[in-house]
């Protein structure tokens, strides 16, 4: 029986398309080194005007933006031959939960038809992650990190390269900055 992955779609596998939608929201040109908080709306500080990008999202598809980081397809299916992979995703925006329906097509189209490998009877979608138990997850985000998983990856990404390596060791997690490196940790 193959080993189970619990592996995260945004900012895992792929870069998907909130900056780009910002920035056309916005007019601007920002890029993920100007953020380190999870949320990129939080550099709107008018709730009105959050709710408004939010909309704004609901018109696109973020996925049509999206940008497979370097290495992840190829890995991922070395990874697919050695282990059962679970796409666990959020998907149910803060600010308009009752419009999440669009948000699971999207990822499900997107993870259908770029990754033919994956089964998509493994996807789940929920923001609810930690009650999920595998033999490896691997995650952009600590909070979904905090259960009892073997090994846990913290994907690198723009919130989260402030917390130290000292703090992962503690809490047992992981770093891994690229895909090459999650190939050293689980193909070799």
């Amino acid at each position: 029986m193959k080993k189970k992955i619990l592996l995260d779609l945004d900012d895992v596998i792929c870069e998907p398309g909130y900056l780009t939608l910002i920035n056309k929201f916005l007019n601007t040109n920002y890029t993920l080194d100007d953020f380190d908080t999870y949320y990129l709306d939080d550099i709107i500080e008018d709730e009105e005007e959050k709710i408004k990008l939010n909309h704004f999202y609901l018109k696109h598809n973020l996925y049509d933006y999206a940008k497979v980081l370097p290495n992840a397809y190829d890995i991922m299916e070395k990874l697919s031959e050695k282990y059962d992979i679970y796409i666990c995703s959020a998907c149910i925006p803060v600010l308009l939960k009752e419009k999440s329906g669009r948000c699971f097509v999207d990822k499900y189209n997107y993870l259908i038809n770029n990754f033919p490998f994956l089964e998509p009877e493994k996807f789940i979608f929920t923001n609810s992650k930690n009650i999920i138990k595998a033999d490896v997850q691997i995650d952009d985000r600590l909070s979904n990190l905090r259960n009892d998983t073997k090994i846990r990856l913290l994907f690198t990404s723009y919130h989260n390269k402030n917390i130290s390596d000292e703090y992962l060791k503690e809490v047992g997690v992981i770093r891994v900055n690229n895909w090459l490196e999650v190939a050293d940790i689980l193909l070799n």
